[in-house]
């Protein structure tokens, strides 16, 4: 959705190693409105397309797609695509009808693009893993893949939110990525208990100094997305964080 940083740019590289040097890449640019459940936050978003294309054709990108909302939508459009069991949990919890603008908007630029691969962060760990459903359950013509979460040395997510915390928050904020380390480590010693694992994850959140609000944290089968317990097969716990207004999400994959 723009503000392109380095995560992007990781995403970019992917997608040129998965074209090779006679395929093209495509970066789709898209701030979209049926995503936002607050006004607001839609408003403030940033956007700074003229910086993101520069940044585009310094490193490979052969075409930007960055349409306008009225060309993407248009009036009295009436057909949504909803996904009806991996959006119950996470931010589809607290995010309602959050995923219903992300297939729908992906779903449409897939069909206006036509890639043989996508390229999605592992960061948002639910929408990578309901648009692998989609394209299952849809049967869309196209191959996803998961790159890893770019990290700032500290081990803090990469975001575009990252630049509106305060010095203080942005200093305490590493913890999101300790807390689940510290829960995937347990897990490697034997752990498989649910609960433990996510209280040791909570605790360390909880010991912040700067006022850190967990919006949810919960461990799930990392291909379904429902609650699983004891965590004997592969798992992800993941997490999003306040810090004031910012809200920050991460993830670490078990098993």
């Amino acid at each position: 959705m723009g503000a392109l940083h380095d995560g992007h740019l990781c995403l970019v590289r992917q997608a040129r190693k998965i074209a090779g040097e006679s395929g093209r890449v495509i970066l789709t640019l898209f701030v979209n409105p049926t995503q936002f459940d607050k006004a607001e936050d839609l408003e403030n978003y940033p956007r700074t397309l003229e910086d993101d294309i520069a940044l585009c054709r310094n490193h490979g990108v052969d075409l930007v797609f960055a349409p306008d909302p009225a060309s993407m939508y248009r009036p009295g459009h009436s057909v949504t695509v909803i996904e009806a069991s991996l959006t119950h949990q996470l931010c589809g919890a607290t995010r309602p009808g959050h995923f219903d603008g992300v297939c729908t908007i992906v779903l449409k630029l897939f069909n206006l693009t036509q890639p043989t691969a996508a390229v999605f962060g592992k960061k948002d760990y639910q929408q990578l893993a309901i648009i692998r459903r989609m394209v299952r359950d849809l049967n869309v013509p196209v191959s996803i893949e998961g790159v890893d979460t770019v990290r700032e040395p500290s081990g803090l997510a990469l975001s575009s939110r990252n630049a509106r915390l305060t010095k203080q928050q942005h200093a305490d904020a590493p913890r999101i990525r300790r807390a689940l380390l510290a829960a995937q480590s347990a897990h490697h010693q034997g752990e498989t208990s649910a609960q433990a694992l996510l209280d040791i994850a909570r605790q360390e959140i909880k010991s912040s100094k700067e006022g850190a609000r967990i919006d949810y944290l919960e461990l799930l089968d990392a291909d379904s997305l429902q609650v699983i317990d004891p965590v004997t097969k592969p798992a992800v716990i993941a997490t999003a964080v306040f810090y004031g207004s910012v809200r920050l999400i991460d993830n670490v994959e078990l098993g």
